[in-house]
């Protein structure tokens, strides 16, 4: 048993230790406490919030506060699994609370139903990290530059239809990766090639301190297309991060995601930006299909599944500094099935 350390507000108590068992054998006592020490912002209580919201109770931050000054809507009964029914019309975060505290109630859960526009600068510094969900691409870049100027974690993510996104923006990030131990083999008795090659011993391991630098959002959004060396760049991308541009600025122009009960008019906006945005960038329409707005519809509970398991894996992975992030865009395409990582950003 663990006892707790009443010097550091990590220290685990014995029934902590009992409780995230599994995951100290699996990360480590100290990238537990780390855990244990971090407070969350998760803005945004849609199907893609519940999941991460969800993630980040069971793995055991320390205090997580749901942010959302939405009501429940009929269309939060697809993907968000924290609202209980007959919760039309309340406040998402406080509806979502209740459950959410259920999870473990050693995690202190915080409901907070005030818009995101409405907080100052000072209210995000006092977070370890902050998750966005269902912003304007304008309080993205806004808060992103707060958390970035004051040391914060950031990520933000979304799930349109059947494609969704996270990026992540952990400024000068060190972190620790479990290596297995490289051993000389002697050439004293041993003769010939494989005599001298280094061997792995799988059952030894060793830790290996890295360190990563991340670029702004703002920057990983501005990425120019024009000339030959981003022409070579542009075969290499997913057209998801074409895609994404595309609907943050329908999000922008509508102050609203696509809409299934809008779906001609919202089909021909979607076209519309399509042509507008991706010229704008430098690259043809065509890098997107005709028919790609039948897909970004509503928010499809398996795509929410996918994206807010990553995502809230990549803020454990910042918060406990194990193991190696993704650098900075996650890109999931439900339409194919897979899953990309990608580094977007300025020349390095």
């Amino acid at each position: 048993m663990v006892e707790k350390d009443e010097s550091s507000p990590g220290g685990i108590s014995e029934e902590e230790a009992a409780q995230y068992d599994r995951q100290i054998r699996l990360w480590g006592l100290e990238a537990q406490k780390r855990l244990r020490a971090s407070r969350v912002l998760l803005v945004g209580l849609r199907g893609l919030g519940a999941e991460v919201a969800k993630n980040l109770i069971l793995a055991g931050v320390r205090g997580l506060t749901l942010l959302d000054h939405q009501q429940v809507s009929p269309e939060d009964s697809r993907a968000q699994f924290l609202i209980p029914a007959g919760s039309l019309g309340r406040n998402r975060a406080e509806a979502s609370l209740e459950r959410a505290q259920s999870l473990n109630p050693m995690v202190e859960v915080k409901a907070d139903p005030e818009s995101v526009e409405s907080k100052p600068h000072e209210f995000f510094t006092q977070f370890d990290a902050v998750c966005l969900t269902c912003c304007s691409r304008e309080s993205m870049v806004r808060i992103n530059q707060i958390c970035h100027k004051n040391g914060v974690k950031f990520f933000t993510g979304d799930v349109f239809g059947y494609h969704g996104y996270m990026f992540a923006d952990l400024g000068q990030h060190e972190f620790v990766e479990e290596k297995p131990k490289v051993a000389k083999v002697s050439t004293g008795v041993e003769d010939g090639p494989e005599a001298k090659r280094a061997r792995l011993e799988p059952a030894e391991t060793t830790m290996v301190k890295k360190q990563l630098q991340f670029c702004p959002l703002r920057e990983a959004l501005a990425v120019q297309w024009r000339g030959e060396a981003a022409a070579a760049a542009l075969r290499r991308t997913a057209p998801d991060y074409f895609l994404l541009q595309v609907l943050l600025q329908f999000r922008s122009e509508a102050g609203r995601d696509p809409c299934p009960r809008r779906v001609p008019e919202d089909s021909q906006r979607l076209l519309r930006l399509r042509r507008e945005v991706l010229e704008a960038l430098g690259v043809g329409a065509q890098l997107l299909p005709e028919h790609f707005h039948s897909f970004c519809f509503s928010e499809m509970a398996p795509v929410c599944a996918v994206v807010g398991g990553v995502l809230g894996q990549e803020v454990v992975k910042a918060l406990s500094q194990r193991d190696p992030p993704h650098n900075n865009f996650f890109f999931f395409d439900g339409v194919r099935g897979q899953g990309m990582v990608e580094c977007l950003g300025p020349p390095k």
